[in-house]
């Protein structure tokens, strides 16, 4: 527990937090705010929260865990490899990288046993890992082997030059053929571990989306990303009533067409080489179980099985 009475007055609590050395950047200030661990007067704030002289800010650090990363040997489904990245695609069910719950069996566990090195800027859990996908879907991920790599690649995040579109499939007919959804996203209010769209305090998140194919109860979709915030399609999906099949966290679970996790596949990257300059397109074909989902779909009786 750190508690420390603020000498600066109408600083972001976010920002004022940073100064203190157990707690390296804004990112990881707005964690412990946004998991409740951090008190001012007494009471839980938001990061915008400005400080005032005399405030009473308490901060409750978990204690480190060390984590030892062990290379595995893990089969990898690398659809592009150089000396300075590799892209995976990455299988649903898959963490990737190590987290309470999750040690071992992950795409860093994995890609130890692969690379000799990788990029260290995103932390010893997390060497080469420019972005990342949830457990629960499957596609294109980068990977990047150095620094320099790294450096570029999230420079283009930034910058918002990435092209990275995703094939699902939703609930309910989608009555617009394209559309976009301009939302802020953030932290849930009651489940932690759940993100919402919040006009207060959420993060600027847009999502263009496409149909593709429509059916009596569902639409396959094509989503692109502007932004990348946590579970972004998913929740943005679900704001405009169309949850991703399959998806229990968001509302998608109830006719899951037999899926075992949310029908969501990283399809579509294209982006500069950071190191070569040269423009890079890859797509990752459709896993078996989705084939499988749209076949019952696509299939001679699947409007009299669905009702239509």
């Amino acid at each position: 527990m750190i508690v420390s009475t603020s000498d600066s007055n109408k600083q972001r609590l976010d920002i004022f937090l940073t100064r203190h050395p157990q707690i390296p950047s804004r990112s990881v200030a707005r964690r412990l705010i946004d998991e409740g661990k951090v008190l001012v007067n007494g009471a839980v704030c938001k990061p915008s929260y400005r400080t005032s002289y005399g405030d009473q800010v308490e901060v409750y650090i978990p204690r480190a865990r060390v984590v030892e990363l062990e290379p595995q040997d893990i089969p990898l489904d690398i659809i592009y490899e150089d000396e300075d990245l590799l892209l995976v695609n990455k299988p649903a069910g898959m963490v990737v990288h190590p987290a309470p719950g999750n040690e071992t069996g992950t795409l860093v566990n994995a890609l130890l046993a692969h690379c000799q090195e990788l990029s260290q800027i995103g932390g010893i859990k997390r060497p080469g890992i420019v972005h990342r996908l949830d457990k629960d879907t499957s596609g294109l991920l980068i990977v990047a082997k150095n620094d320099r790599a790294h450096m570029g690649l999230a420079e283009q995040m930034k910058l918002r030059t990435v092209r990275r579109v995703y094939w699902a499939l939703v609930q309910g007919q989608v009555s617009l053929d394209q559309g976009k959804i301009e939302a802020p996203i953030g932290r849930h209010f009651l489940d932690r571990r759940k993100m919402a769209v919040r006009y207060a305090g959420g993060r600027n998140a847009i999502t263009y989306y496409y149909v593709k194919e429509r059916f009596c109860h569902f639409t396959r979709i094509d989503a692109q990303i502007i932004t990348g915030r946590t579970h972004q399609i998913r929740v943005h999906l679900a704001f405009i009533n169309h949850p991703i099949v399959g998806d229990t966290k968001y509302g998608g679970g109830v006719f899951n067409l037999g899926l075992q996790r949310q029908a969501l596949h990283a399809a579509e990257l294209e982006f500069t080489h950071p190191c070569t300059g040269k423009l890079l397109r890859f797509n990752a074909p459709l896993p078996e179980d989705l084939k499988g989902v749209m076949g019952i779909l696509r299939g001679p009786r699947s409007k009299e099985e669905q009702g239509c």
